[in-house]
């Protein structure tokens, strides 16, 4: 294939035409474990209250990268030096920072796949791919891990104002329609600058840095903790858990080859190795899908049913409350479903349970966000604004809810 022809353009509808800059980049993105990408919810479950968010992780994917050619023009444009090896390099990592998730984004972490996190596994897919293409993803590695040296790299992909973030609040907010989550990304990226190395934010960005946290600050509760996408998340996980616990026991179920493989394995950070991530990237939303429509008509009551909700959005009830979920209440739900269907404890227990949700728009405890003034100073934006809210969005709030089956189940 003629060089030229890798040098592509996609259509974007939130940032337009995005160009891929060389012919490595087009290479990956046409690999098959980043094409996998394109078969990933972004918001796992969300669409189930918000009808247009059917966006995948290829979207954010190339988003994030096109966010950081702006930010590195710009950078280059204020006299940071950045060689072309660095910049591949910082596309590369951003590109593939999420190519780790798993089927609808984050609920595998939760069951079938035992303490192993999406960038661990993003991690292992890069050094797959850095063999493959001869070592040139070694500079993209190297920032991931956030070991390379130059502090402020490793800072645009993973902090408190990376291109990450740039680019999932505002395309999660055009795809959900929740209009208070529509950041400025292109004026926040305009303003960087680096002094001593670190990221900080010229002093002219401050309404937009606040309008970014508290944009962040509404995109939690209204969409990424909204109750149904809790709820709905929370039964694919004990769908995923209850498929697992009954293939232990010898129970034949239906579904691809590479779901069966994690509920018949035990696979924690020791075991994850070259195979289990090879059957990991043929893992995607459809494998889940697929099982679900079969599992519902299992014989098992507690798989059937809890397929039948998500399928056909006959969720369990959720109450949010300020207070830790008072037992007895729990119970009390619990001992009735038992006595209607005549279940075990354990069983009822995949219906009713608690748990809780924390929101922190702003983590200022391990990364601040650095405003730089005119005269030189550096101060963290909650001393450097004016908006006594910012204070509060630095203070973790935390909900508490029970889910238990509506009455007519």
């Amino acid at each position: 294939m003629p060089t030229n022809n890798k040098l592509k353009i996609f259509n974007d509808p939130i940032y337009g035409f995005i160009t891929i800059p060389n012919t490595l980049i087009f290479d990956i993105i046409q690999h098959k474990y980043f094409q996998r990408l394109r078969r990933i919810s972004q918001m796992g479950l969300s669409y189930l209250v918000y009808p247009g968010a059917h966006h995948t992780r290829f979207h954010h994917a190339l988003g994030c990268m096109h966010l950081m050619q702006k930010a590195v023009n710009v950078l280059r444009f204020k006299g940071v030096v950045i060689s072309e090896e660095e910049e591949s390099g910082l596309l590369i990592a951003i590109l593939l920072h999420d190519i780790g998730h798993g089927p609808f984004s984050h609920a595998m972490e939760h069951s079938i796949v035992d303490s192993v996190s999406h960038e661990e596994i993003s991690l292992r897919f890069m050094e797959e791919l850095n063999i493959e293409f001869n070592g040139s993803l070694t500079l993209a590695i190297s920032i991931f891990k956030k070991e390379y040296p130059r502090q402020f790299m490793c800072e645009l992909i993973s902090s408190q104002l990376d291109m990450d973030r740039a680019d999932y609040l505002k395309r999660d907010s055009f795809y959900t329609g929740v209009a208070e989550g529509n950041i400025n990304s292109e004026r926040l990226i305009t303003m960087l600058n680096v002094v001593d190395d670190q990221l900080v934010l010229e002093e002219k960005g401050i309404l937009s840095v606040e309008k970014f946290l508290v944009a962040r600050g509404f995109m939690y509760w209204q969409v990424y903790l909204h109750k149904t996408g809790v709820v709905a998340e929370q039964l694919l996980v004990r769908i995923l858990k209850r498929a697992k616990e009954l293939v232990s026991q010898g129970v034949k179920l239906n579904c691809s080859k590479a779901l069966f493989y994690f509920l018949d394995s035990e696979i924690n950070a020791e075991s994850f190795n070259v195979e289990t991530l090879a059957i990991f990237s043929k893992l995607d939303d459809y494998d889940v899908v697929a099982a679900m429509k079969d599992w519902q008509n299992s014989d098992d009551f507690v798989l059937s049913n809890l397929c039948q909700m998500i399928l056909e959005r006959n969720l369990l009830k959720i109450k949010l409350k300020n207070k830790p979920i008072n037992e007895s209440e729990l119970k009390m739900y619990s001992d009735s479903l038992i006595k209607k269907f005549n279940i075990s404890e354990a069983e009822a227990e995949y219906f009713v349970f608690q748990g809780k949700l924390v929101n922190q728009a702003y983590e200022n405890k391990f990364q601040k966000i650095k405003i730089l003034f005119k005269s030189g100073k550096i101060k963290d934006i909650i001393k450097a604004s004016d908006q006594l809210n910012l204070k509060a969005l630095s203070k973790p709030i935390t909900k508490y809810y029970m889910c238990y089956p509506k009455k007519k189940m």
